[in-house]
């Protein structure tokens, strides 16, 4: 490559990996929902002034935006050569300059500003008119930046677009291809299919009922499916609204959206396809189930955009999620649920909250607030004393049900539900205990579900029910 000649950086997917518009978006919708949503419905097709009121609402961070080392690391050894870096991006001015400045980039860049969409053809324009025909070497990543390599000297291509390097090649380029894009192992992890398992909670109405029949089982397994797809849905839009808080984080910062392994249009699209397909399952299962499913993604949705920032308020929400679970498994097993199985769970649920964010701020790196949440270190004896709470109101409501003609009906020896209730106070202080001296991951119903000591107490806790139920004497005659 000639030397002498400047070294010209596409951002979006280029140098970043990750798009500054959509970071702007979605930023912004956590901050600002409704003036997101009213800017982009009144500058759609004026993309230049878009950018920059989105610019205004998000005020992102750019140092913390996920590089493309391969291109980081030419422009540092194109600088330390003695030789012109700088940035001409489609992304607004204001953005594209500090991000010059984080890292290092003193030439003044090119960029939107407002009013024209520095874009293709307009690009090339603005790079001929600064530098002449072939006076340049340009960096960028998609088939909008023909346009500018048909001017460049050289050509430099990132993430290898479909037939690009063979259009460049055809017309004399010489072209250098570096790493990009994305995998669809990425993609899945950003699905978090680790997470599914919480949707085991819509068997506990078959189970609690003591309806174990297949068809039964089969219309609740389509019901997890349907959970498992708005679940993951939610999961993306949550990691979209917290790429800043992520990337704050210390291990959050890996995820797949906030690292930049996984193109944040790549997620929309995602969410979009996940979305249509828990809705079309919940349609197939009733009314019922498709209107707990529905309460359930506007319920996460309103989690995702405001109430997991409110103290107190997002413990309670995410009680009400899980709980919402449970209803879900009755209304797809068409199985009647007790009241008091609802009453129980909900504590249970609440005192799990507490164990979630105690369990963050106890593996927390310093005394602040947790990034994107209402928490501080100081707050945890106050979570320590509400899971307290939870546990002591699950455990009485349990105690209570066992007076309730349906558990009369079902469970005949009556003081073995009795003895249930220790193994069942000690998981639940356990679990409680164990968040709170920062011995469990991020989510304590995923931990549960791995926890074999905390599955063995529970495996008693269901048997001595199963025993109380007669239901062991039925199935092995003893």
């Amino acid at each position: 490559m000639a030397e002498t000649k400047p070294l010209v950086l596409d951002i979006d997917g280029t140098f970043l990996r990750t798009d500054m518009l959509l970071e702007c978006f979605w930023g912004g919708l956590g901050k600002s929902p409704m003036a997101v949503i009213g800017a982009s419905l009144r500058y759609l097709n004026r993309p230049a002034v878009l950018k920059r009121r989105l610019a205004e609402i998000a005020d992102i961070r750019t140092d913390l935006l996920p590089v493309n080392d391969e291109v980081k690391a030419l422009s540092e050894r194109s600088l330390k050569e003695g030789r012109s870096v700088y940035f001409a991006s489609a992304s607004d001015q204001s953005l594209v300059e500090r991000l010059a400045r984080d890292h290092g980039l003193k030439e003044a860049s090119l960029a939107s500003d407002g009013e024209h969409n520095l874009k293709g053809a307009a690009k090339a324009e603005a790079l001929v008119k600064a530098h002449g025909e072939n006076g340049f070497d340009y960096a960028g990543d998609a088939r909008a930046d023909l346009p500018v390599w048909r001017h460049a000297e050289n050509a430099i291509v990132v993430g290898n677009p479909r037939g690009v390097e063979k259009t460049l090649a055809a017309a004399g380029k010489t072209v250098v291809a570096y790493t990009g894009g994305w995998r669809w192992a990425a993609l899945l992890r950003a699905l978090r299919p680790h997470q599914w398992v919480k949707n085991v909670l819509l068997l506990l109405p078959m189970i609690a009922a003591h309806q174990f029949d297949l068809a039964t089982l089969a219309l609740v397994l389509l019901g997890m499916a349907a959970f498992s797809a708005a679940a993951s849905s939610i999961y993306i839009i949550n990691d979209l609204l917290d790429l800043e808080a992520d990337r704050l984080h210390p291990t959050k910062c890996r995820r797949p959206f906030a690292s930049g392994a996984v193109p944040i249009r790549v997620g929309m699209a995602a969410f979009a396809v996940l979305l249509v397909t828990a809705v079309s399952l919940g349609a197939a299962l009733g009314p019922a189930f498709l209107g707990v499913i529905a309460i359930y993604i506007l319920t996460s949705l309103a989690y995702s955009l405001k109430l997991k920032r409110m103290r107190w308020i997002d413990i309670a929400t995410l009680a009400s999620l899980y709980t919402l679970r449970v209803v879900a498994g009755a209304a797809a097993g068409q199985v009647a649920v007790s009241s008091f199985m609802l009453i129980f769970v909900f504590p249970v649920f609440l005192a799990l909250g507490c164990v979630k964010r105690l369990t963050e701020l106890t593996l927390a790196t310093s005394d602040e607030r947790l990034p994107g949440r209402g928490y501080g270190r100081a707050d945890r004896s106050d979570l320590l004393n509400v899971a307290a709470l939870g546990t002591f109101g699950a455990l009485l409501i349990f105690f209570l049900y066992s007076f309730s003609d349906q558990a009369v009906r079902l469970y005949p020896t009556q003081w073995l539900l009795w003895v249930a209730l220790i193994p069942l106070a000690i998981w639940l202080i356990r679990m409680v205990w164990l968040g709170y001296r920062g011995r469990q991951d991020y989510d304590p119903i995923v931990f549960a579900m791995r926890d074999k000591t905390g599955i063995g107490i529970l495996m008693i806790t269901l048997s001595l029910m199963f025993y109380a139920a007669g239901l062991w004497q039925r199935w092995f005659g003893f």
